[in-house]
């Protein structure tokens, strides 16, 4: 068997101090943000505003201090199955048709393992949060997209609690239709890439 090249992207990686001139096996059907649009960095370090090394200009404060995560894209060539890397957290992003049937929630022969390869580096990072979260495309029902993403990240979460067999571990598992897509719902490749589902969790301490 071989395995599709794969494309490392790193998108953003640094600590800003700018100068400026002044004048988390259960479900909860609650709402929750989707992954990664919360912040996951740590406060940067104090810096004295009056160390004479900082040279500001005259007239000149220090912004408030802005640390942005370090993310690294991993992504199949094909697109089916994309890995996002921060310093807090690890996402796995399947396309639904990797994974189910048009318009199912009963996975394919192949799904079993893609799954397993993500339950292999949950247990690597030792998480016991995980969240499993569906989103579809805008074709449809909005009310029908939000039934087929919820049951399909509950078919990806049943085998990743068969897979981890671990009673500590919580999951929050969602479907969000349409809503958050990561692609132009404009153009058929687009929307496929909205057809998702994405399992995320905390990284491990090294």
């Amino acid at each position: 068997m071989t395995t599709a090249p794969r494309l490392a992207l790193t998108l953003t990686a640094a600590t800003l101090l700018t100068a400026v001139f002044l004048p988390a096996a259960q479900a909860d059907d609650g709402p929750s943000v989707p992954p990664g649009t919360e912040p996951s960095a740590t406060a940067p370090v104090e810096v004295d505003p009056n160390d004479p090394d900082l040279k500001l200009p005259e007239g000149a404060t220090l912004a408030e201090p802005k640390v942005l995560d370090i993310k690294q894209v991993v992504e199949d060539q094909s697109g089916d199955e994309r890995r996002e890397d921060t310093n807090a957290d690890v996402k796995f992003a399947l396309q639904a048709e990797v994974l189910f049937g048009k318009d199912s929630a009963k996975l394919n022969g192949e799904a079993k393992a893609r799954i397993s390869a993500i339950a292999a580096e949950i247990k690597n990072q030792h998480a016991t949060r995980i969240r499993v979260f569906g989103f579809t495309d805008n074709l449809g029902s909005y009310a029908h997209g939000r039934t087929l993403s919820r049951q399909r990240a509950n078919a990806v979460q049943d085998v990743l609690d068969q897979e981890l067999k671990d009673s500590g571990i919580t999951y929050e598992v969602r479907g969000y239709s349409e809503d958050y897509p990561i692609a132009s719902n404009s153009t058929e490749s687009g929307r496929k890439k909205n057809r998702r589902v994405e399992v995320s969790f905390p990284r491990g301490e090294s």
